[in-house]
């Protein structure tokens, strides 16, 4: 990952987004990744969806989308 690349996470805080979070950054420079917690930023979910995401965990490196195991819809955090 270049030093240029945009990258977030975006989770809903469940069980299985807070370990993919920790995952991640037991691998990744905390200061590297953006996190955001869509359940208490809901302004973001748009912007999540804009970026390709359909669930969450997911994480999204340059404009794709990667989702990493399914925790939550977006439809369900609306």
């Amino acid at each position: 990952m270049s030093k240029a690349a945009k990258t977030v996470f975006y989770h809903a805080g469940c069980p299985v987004c807070v370990e993919a979070e920790q995952k991640i950054l037991s691998i990744v420079p905390k200061n590297s990744v953006e996190i955001v917690h869509l359940g208490q930023q809901k302004k973001r979910i748009a912007e999540a969806e804009k970026s390709g995401v359909k669930s969450v965990p997911a994480i999204v490196v340059d404009g794709t989308a990667l989702h990493i195991n399914f925790g939550a819809a977006l439809s369900d955090l609306k």
